[in-house]
């Protein structure tokens, strides 16, 4: 692979009018303000992070995650960015410069197909078919539809989000660039090829979409013709990746002290494993002056951050030639340093058994999956029968963009799935809630 053909700005699904615009934007920088602007992501402010939505404290969401995910991720961009143009001058006068803003870009992208209650949800959806009443649809479709149900990802409900030509929207989805779309697809392969992990790329709906986009950029492909379509991952995907790895440990870790699941000095000794002595010199020094122990804590978060930013910049240029042969394995943040591997894993593993496992963490884990799992028993039922009362009562509250009748049962599944996994939290429990009989509209 090679980054002047891998960095392209063509937009997906506007190849036939691929011009240059008049103001200053790059079209990556577009792709950021799209993003931000769409009701997709605004909804993110409404979709659990980890913890339960907020009372009195305030935690993390889906929204304020990819927020600070896409400000690391344009950080370790932008590093990246410069490392490879003094490393490699005759990419001056390309796309490559613009690294920081295809990864802020994509970082923003990252969760968008993330359903509600958050990885509970997924895990709701797959074990809805591979467990629950959908098990009884198997047998009406094929092995690799079956696989895309029964191994639901995110991931590949993001890219879906952002190509599928949906009911009412213009062809190609959000129009992206084949750039920013490629840096999203952690796994690049079908469902097929998902594995005990339940991790892939694409739905069988939108392989297409992604092959024309690997074939476009020059994205290697590992498999053999006659086999599942596998490619090496899009270099920018490890560091959206990493961004994500970053973000969500050091940010959970704020947010368990924040709700006391963590006292403070367990915080800072935490925060305080990736440092030297020099540092941790530096950070008494800071502490002389800055006494509120909540900053003293925002302090030690942030400088691990740029620790963590500075290693995996490191890491990704040492390793520049194995990443575009599509040789390297794992993530970023699995090759840092030694002493900072060993801060990370125990920053885990705190995270693990205090947060992960929490009363609350849980709790909100046990609901939203009993509320997925009944809106998909009710809808897809409704969608196999439309021609019954009460189905036709619930197949009105969809919006025209999701293609419930669709001539196929697949197609009929995704559009439900589509409606489910697009919804904020409030919102698939009130209709939970309405359709149980719990809830009435206000008379």
């Amino acid at each position: 692979m090679n980054w002047q053909q891998l960095i392209s700005n063509k937009r997906f699904g506007l190849e036939e009018i691929h011009e240059a615009r008049k103001d200053d934007r790059s079209e990556f920088q577009r792709d950021f303000d799209r993003l931000i602007f769409s009701a997709p992501f605004r909804r993110l402010q409404n979709k659990t992070q980890v913890f339960p939505l907020p009372g009195s404290v305030f935690v993390h969401n889906r929204l304020t995650h990819s927020l600070e995910v896409s400000c690391v991720g344009r950080s370790l961009g932008d590093s990246i960015a410069n490392r490879l143009i003094a490393k490699h001058p005759e990419l001056v006068s390309t796309h490559v410069s613009e690294i920081g803003a295809i990864v802020s870009a994509a970082c923003l992208a990252h969760d968008l197909g993330n359903p509600p209650f958050g990885h509970s949800g997924e895990k709701a959806i797959s074990t809805f078919f591979s467990e629950g009443k959908g098990l009884a649809l198997k047998s009406q479709l094929s092995p690799m539809e079956w696989d895309d149900f029964t191994h639901f990802e995110g991931n590949a409900n993001a890219f879906r989000l952002l190509t599928h030509q949906f009911q009412g929207r213009r062809k190609g989805g959000f129009v992206m660039t084949y750039s920013t779309l490629a840096s999203i697809v952690k796994y690049p392969y079908p469902s097929t090829l998902a594995g005990n992990k339940s991790k892939f790329g694409f739905f069988l709906s939108e392989e297409e979409d992604y092959l024309k986009i690997a074939t476009e950029l020059g994205i290697k492909r590992l498999s053999q013709e006659n086999e599942p379509a596998k490619y090496a991952r899009h270099p920018l995907v490890f560091l959206v990746e990493a961004a994500d790895d970053i973000c969500y440990q050091m940010m959970d870790i704020e947010d368990a002290y924040k709700l006391k699941l963590l006292t403070p000095q367990e915080t800072k000794d935490l925060y305080q494993l990736y440092f030297d002595e020099k540092k941790k010199e530096r950070v008494k020094k800071v502490f002389t002056f800055v006494a509120d122990e909540n900053e003293q804590i925002a302090y030690l978060r942030a400088t691990v951050i740029g620790i963590l930013i500075s290693e995996c910049t490191r890491v990704f240029i040492e390793n520049e030639e194995a990443i575009l042969e599509g040789n390297f394995e794992g993530a970023l943040i699995n090759h840092i340093s030694p002493a900072l591997n060993e801060a990370y894993n125990q920053c885990t593993k705190v995270a693990v058994e205090k947060i992960y496992r929490s009363r609350d963490v849980l709790d909100i884990e046990l609901a939203g999956f009993h509320v997925i799992s009944t809106l998909l028993e009710l809808m897809i039922d409704a969608v196999q029968s439309p021609e019954k009362a009460y189905s036709e009562l619930l197949i009105n509250r969809v919006s025209s963009q999701y293609d419930i009748h669709s001539p196929t049962l697949y197609g009929k599944i995704q559009a439900v799935l589509d409606y489910i996994s697009g919804m904020t939290d409030v919102y698939a429990l009130d209709l939970y809630r309405k359709i149980k009989g719990n809830s009435l509209p206000a008379v």
